[in-house]
């Protein structure tokens, strides 16, 4: 697997795209700013204009957020158009849920919800592909966090990274650094403590685990899931700076 192009000319500033208002970049946020990258956070559904160019940033995440990338909003349209500049320029991009599934909306594959009305919430397994075991010097953790109802296809020319059980495309790779996540690595104890509160009618759906069962999860998951989020960071924006 190719390693992602560094560019030493550009600032070490990373787009950060998020979709509430309270929304925040959580534990891939630090990790980048312990290692010196600035964080432009922008939430274009409030009208936070995106840069025509990336010639100044370093890298572009896309969160997630609980709209649908099937909804006709104006933002969310632009917003889906406007990931071809990433593609254009080779500038690292990484789409987490939400984001993944814009990028694979960019590239013309479907996003739908699970067929038997899946809610995928809690801790779940993922199976990565051969490809996956190679994408950087820390395995992927057994078990991710999941807050999900729609899943996306494997875009054509992407690479699959991992599998899982009701929604089969967790990770891929588009392109030399364009990655999309279906799970959260981003997740402190403090947003599951959030999530699972502001939002726990959905813990009734099928498929979601209960509340208690998110705080075992984390207790029993989370540090295997901060290891590889370290690990993959480095590998998709490379450069000096502390882990």
């Amino acid at each position: 697997m190719r390693q992602p192009r560094a560019d030493s000319g550009r600032e070490r500033r990373v787009l950060i795209i998020l979709h509430q208002r309270d929304s925040s970049p959580g534990r891939l946020g630090r990790l980048l700013t312990a290692r010196g990258f600035a964080l432009d956070c922008r939430r274009p559904i409030f009208g936070d204009p995106l840069p025509v160019t990336l010639a100044s940033y370093a890298g572009v995440i896309i969160f997630g957020g609980p709209m649908s990338v099937n909804d006709e909003a104006a933002w969310l349209r632009r917003e889906i158009g406007w990931i071809g500049v990433p593609l254009k320029e080779r500038v690292p991009f990484l789409g987490i849920c939400l984001g993944a599934q814009m990028l694979a909306r960019h590239l013309g594959h479907s996003v739908r919800p699970h067929p038997n009305g899946v809610f995928e919430a809690g801790y779940h397994p993922i199976h990565p592909t051969e490809q996956g075991h190679r994408l950087c010097e820390c395995p992927f953790p057994s078990y991710v966090y999941q807050w999900h109802r729609e899943g996306c296809e494997l875009p054509s020319g992407a690479i699959l990274l991992a599998r899982g059980q009701e929604f089969d495309t967790q990770a891929f790779l588009y392109g030399e650094a364009a990655y999309g996540l279906q799970f959260h690595p981003e997740v402190t104890f403090w947003v599951l403590c959030r999530w699972t509160f502001t939002t726990r009618e959905r813990l009734n759906q099928a498929g979601a685990q209960p509340r208690r069962r998110h705080f075992e999860g984390w207790l029993r998951h989370d540090a295997a899931i901060a290891r590889w989020s370290g690990a993959f960071l480095r590998r998709w924006i490379p450069g000096p700076g502390i882990a």
